[in-house]
């Protein structure tokens, strides 16, 4: 299937990898980690909070994703063999609270703002870190409202929470495009009856799907170019 920009009335944004750069929280590790790759426990951090949620997911047990995330950075430090007290691993997690929002992200939101289009989040972040990452990258005045994973307690790529968006954003699903950095998230979306882009904000592999997203995108301004054509 190929993007449809005709079919599009609304813009929904996964928020962690696609608004804002979660490999930042390799420069606070890097402040207490001195003989190990500090972007490699960013990336271990990150793997390990996917993969409890999508666990949370499997067998029916629900914790906010800052929870997840306390749990998979102890994992991570624990993996490289990196001892840090209870304090010095709170104050790595609450980096989640003031990470750095992509470049492209606010000049973008207000183009598809001028094109007419509301724009919401869809996160699996708990309320409390939503909250932080839009006022934290300026952007209460470009977005409707966000989504969380906390309404329903169930994690993307879950069906569910997508449906739960667009019965709360009021569009149908088929008319919500859905734009994410990750892999996972966007044919969650697309399995869900959304339009599907990818944000390749990594350069990393589409994998292992049949299914392509229905467009691939390098920033939101390769987005904007699509829906202006219509």
């Amino acid at each position: 299937m190929s993007f449809d920009p005709d079919a599009v009335e609304t813009l929904a944004f996964d928020s962690y990898g696609t608004l804002v750069d979660v490999s930042a929280v390799a420069e606070p590790i890097s402040e207490r980690v001195d003989d190990f790759d500090p972007s490699l426990v960013a990336k271990i951090w990150r793997q390990r909070s996917l993969a409890n949620a999508m666990v949370g997911n499997a067998i029916s047990e629900y914790d906010a994703f800052y929870e997840m995330n306390r749990n998979a950075l102890r994992v991570a430090l624990e993996t490289v063999g990196v001892e840090l007290d209870a304090d010095e691993r709170e104050e790595i997690l609450s980096t989640y609270h003031e990470l750095p929002v992509f470049d492209d992200v606010r000049d973008g939101m207000e183009r598809f703002r001028d094109l007419g289009y509301d724009c919401y989040v869809v996160s699996n972040g708990n309320e409390e870190m939503l909250e932080s990452l839009v006022e934290g990258a300026d952007l209460e005045d470009v977005l409707e409202d966000t989504v969380s994973a906390d309404e329903i307690e169930q994690f993307k790529p879950q069906p569910e929470l997508y449906r739960h968006a667009a019965d709360e954003i009021g569009t149908p699903i088929e008319e919500i495009a859905f734009v994410a950095a990750g892999w996972w998230d966007v044919p969650g979306a697309m399995n869900a009856g959304m339009q599907g882009v990818w944000i390749n904000r990594s350069d990393t592999l589409w994998g292992p799907y049949e299914t392509e997203p229905d467009l691939t995108i390098d920033s939101f301004h390769d987005l904007a170019e699509e829906l202006e054509t219509t």
